[in-house]
C-alpha cells in the first residue's frame, strides 16, 4: 500500500485536465480540481460510521471505544527506487468506533460487537500514497469503512476481571470476520490488553494478503517491490460499561 508516484503520472493527469472543458472557476483547471478533491477528502474524513448496537443483554459487559486513545493503521513492506533498504509504508487514522460485548460466561455476543474504521481518514507520510490508497486500493467512495465483527476469543482467562479492578497485561487471540471492500473473511488477531479501573487498553494485530480481499497490489514505477502481506494494527482504549442486571 505504498506509493510515491512518478512525475510521469502527474504529467498524464495534468494533460488530461488540460483537455477538459473550462469551468467558471477562475483558477487553472488542475488547481480547481485539486481544491475539489481536497474538499471531498476533508468532508469524508469528518464523517464517521458508528455502528448501532442494541442494549447489552442482562449479565453482559460491553467495552466501548473511548473518545480518545484509538488508532488503526496498516503496515506494508516496500522497496523504493533509489533506496538501499526496504521500509514500511504506514497509514493510520483515529476514526474508529464500536464496541465488543461479552456475556456472563465470557463468550462474545457477536451480533452486539463491531468495530468500524472510516478509511478516508487514513494518512501516511505521502499525500500521493494516500490518494492512491483511497481511490485505487480501498475505493473509499464505494466502501467507506473497514469493519470487524468479533466472534470468539482463545486463551482468555476463565474469569473476567471485576469492574474497577487493575489486571493484566494478558495476551490472547481474538477471532472475527473482517470486511474490506465488501469482501468478508475470517481473521485471527493477537491481542495484548490490560485493565485499570473502568478502562481497557492494548494492541491488536493481524496479517493477510492483498489477494485475500481481492485487492490488486500497487504497481508504480518508483516502487520496485511491495510485500504481499498487509499488517493491520489497532491501538485501543475501551470504556467498560456496567453490566445489566439479570
Amino acid at each position: 500500500m505504498t506509493m510515491r508516484y512518478t512525475s510521469a503520472a502527474a504529467v498524464l493527469a495534468a494533460a488530461t485536465l488540460a483537455g477538459c472543458t473550462p469551468t467558471a472557476d477562475a483558477r487553472p483547471a488542475h488547481e480547481a480540481t485539486q481544491a475539489t478533491q481536497a474538499t471531498q477528502v476533508t468532508t469524508a474524513q469528518t464523517t464517521t460510521h458508528a455502528p448501532v448496537l442494541a442494549a447489552a443483554p442482562a449479565g453482559a459487559v460491553r467495552f466501548t471505544v473511548a473518545a480518545t486513545g484509538n488508532t488503526a493503521r496498516y503496515r506494508v513492506r516496500e522497496q523504493l527506487m533509489g533506496r538501499d533498504l526496504p521500509n514500511d509504508a504506514i497509514g493510520e487514522t483515529t476514526q474508529v468506533t464500536g464496541a465488543i460485548t461479552v456475556d456472563d460466561r465470557g463468550a462474545i455476543v457477536a451480533d452486539q460487537s463491531r468495530f468500524v474504521v472510516t478509511t478516508a481518514g487514513l494518512k501516511s507520510d505521502s499525500d500521493r500514497r494516500d490518494g492512491y490508497v483511497r481511490r485505487r486500493l480501498l475505493e473509499t467512495e464505494q466502501f467507506p469503512t473497514v469493519e470487524l465483527v468479533p466472534t470468539a476469543v482463545r486463551g482468555f482467562p476463565a474469569r473476567m476481571p471485576a469492574a474497577g479492578a487493575t489486571a493484566g497485561p494478558v495476551t490472547f487471540e481474538l477471532v472475527g470476520n473482517l470486511t474490506v471492500r465488501g469482501v468478508t473473511k475470517p481473521t485471527t488477531w493477537r491481542v495484548t490488553a490490560k485493565q485499570a479501573g473502568g478502562t481497557v487498553t492494548g494492541t491488536a494485530t493481524t496479517r493477510f494478503t492483498f489477494t485475500d480481499f481481492g485487492i490488486t497490489p500497487p504497481k508504480v514505477p518508483v516502487v520496485l517491490s511491495v510485500a504481499d502481506t498487509i499488517g493491520l494494527e489497532y491501538d485501543f482504549t475501551l470504556t467498560r460499561e456496567a453490566a445489566a442486571k439479570p
